[in-house]
């Protein structure tokens, strides 16, 4: 029993002997005193291997006198084929346990390493995260554990979702530079801008309105009701003058006051529109349910591009006006007055409806400057100006033809709306008095009318010269009338 006991002891204290000169006592006395540096080979099965063998082989060596310690008689473990026997069950159980990681652990990393190649692969091969070939859910590796390996599935996932929001963020706000830039005329800015914003945050109302002359105008709307009574809410105008976003959370049963939708919302989002600190516009977004996340990021990076494509907007609106305008009367020029002229004409001529126009021009101007001089001249022309638009409705349109003549436009009046509308005008101008010095008088003025369809003509020039064809008799008969037919 001695015996065959020292020759188990010389096997291990040989094989403990040689595992210490080695690369594997070295790793094995590495793992025995807790330190990290246990790498043999570049491949960490290839490492996890040896591991498990030496692991094996040490249980093997060990398990006969653990046998013997449990009262097995020497005779039967103490042998040199029993010790043979423990250490190649220890190696093959070894084997056994790396084969097993390998099924269990290494799939799972194969398949993340095959997810984090697969979202590279895409990265590097377009420019932007590109849906159509990665979706996120393709990318996604299965979260199934609740340990390290779990824990990497999780912080990939989340990488992924990263990747894509950034992704889907850059590509957004790239396509709504390109809006922005593609629009100059500001009603179609204001309609597409709000469009995409819809579209992006998932909002099902939403209306953008411009600061206007000290108010706030809705400029363009989507599933919100005509009734602008959200225009005067607290909510918008404290929004306005902090200059931040802000979202608003409604509560189930909450009546909504001042935000008027065609649907119960359930958050909204008020965005204003700064530009040098001065508050543009505003943008409200509706949503009956919460708005996706992400949402309020973008909505700030938006209004930075929105906010200078309304200013150039806004300046060329300027610009067009002051183009289309008359100086000193600030009422339309001839060269935009007879284009708004020919398309009421078209629009009648479609709608088989009136058009009416008048032509007025003061009497005895000429005098009126070489008496009391220009300066007074230009005040008659501002006085008729002003006369006239209190006297028109909305819709009916003033414009100066030239020197001291002005056309007057007045769609679906007939010739007996005209011949009215004229004697009021004739009437008003007459009864006004001009101030010069501590003097006044008193100014006049002819008029010819001719309404469409009543009058055979085919476009619009014809319809201003029998006008002006009338003012010319009504001058011929004495002045200070009206001749309108």
């Amino acid at each position: 029993m001695s015996r065959y006991f020292q020759a188990g002891f010389e096997c291990c204290r040989f094989t403990g002997s040689r595992l210490k000169n080695s690369a594997l006592g070295v790793g094995f006395g590495a793992l025995l005193h807790g330190e990290h540096k246990m790498r043999i080979t570049r491949k960490v099965f290839t490492d996890l291997a040896i591991w498990m063998a030496l692991f094996g082989l040490v249980i093997g060596a060990i398990f006969p006198f653990f046998m013997r310690a449990l009262g097995v008689p020497v005779e039967l473990v103490m042998t040199p084929w029993f010790f043979l026997a423990c250490l190649s069950a220890g190696a093959v159980v070894g084997a056994a346990n790396q084969a097993l990681a390998r099924v269990v652990v290494g799939s799972r990393l194969e398949l993340l390493a095959e997810r984090m190649d697969f979202v590279a692969a895409n990265l590097r091969g377009v420019a932007l995260f590109d849906r159509s070939t990665c979706e996120v859910e393709d990318c996604r590796v299965a979260d199934d554990s609740d340990d390290q390996i779990g824990a990497s599935a999780r912080a990939f996932n989340s990488l992924v979702h990263a990747l894509a929001e950034s992704y889907h963020t850059e590509h957004a706000v790239q396509n709504f530079s390109d809006l922005m830039v593609s629009h100059i005329e500001l009603g179609a800015l204001t309609e597409e801008a709000l469009k995409h914003l819809m579209a992006d945050s998932g909002a099902a109302g939403g209306a953008l309105l411009l600061a206007e002359e000290g108010e706030l105008r809705v400029h363009a709307r989507q599933g919100m009701r005509e009734d602008a009574a959200f225009v005067r809410s607290d909510q918008l105008h404290r929004a306005m003058n902090e200059g931040g976003i802000c979202l608003i959370n409604i509560p189930e049963g909450l009546m909504v006051d001042g935000v008027v939708v065609e649907f119960r919302p359930l958050e909204v989002f008020i965005v204003p529109i700064p530009y040098k600190d001065v508050s543009l516009a505003a943008v409200v977004l509706a949503s009956a349910t919460p708005f996706p996340e992400g949402a309020r990021a973008r909505l700030e990076i938006f209004r930075r591009a929105l906010s200078l494509a309304l200013r150039n907007a806004i300046a060329h609106d300027d610009l067009r006006r002051l183009a289309a305008m008359d100086p000193l009367t600030g009422i339309y020029n001839r060269r935009f007055g007879l284009q708004r002229l020919k398309d009421e004409f078209s629009r009648a001529v479609r709608a088989g409806s009136a058009l009416a126009v008048l032509m007025l021009d003061l009497d005895h101007f000429k005098v009126v400057n070489d008496t009391y001089g220009h300066l007074t001249g230009d005040r008659v022309l501002m006085k008729l100006t002003h006369l006239a638009r209190s006297l028109l409705r909305e819709g009916d349109v003033l414009l100066r033809y030239g020197g001291e003549e002005f056309l007057v436009i007045l769609p679906g009046a007939s010739s007996h709306d005209a011949a009215l509308m004229a004697e009021r005008l004739r009437h008003a101008v007459e009864d006004a008095s001009i101030t010069y010095g501590e003097q006044s008088f008193h100014i006049t003025v002819s008029i010819g009318a001719a309404s469409y369809p009543e009058v055979n003509i085919d476009n619009q020039e014809a319809l201003v010269q029998i006008a002006d064809t009338r003012l010319y008799q009504a001058k011929e008969n004495g002045r200070n009338r009206v001749v309108a037919n």
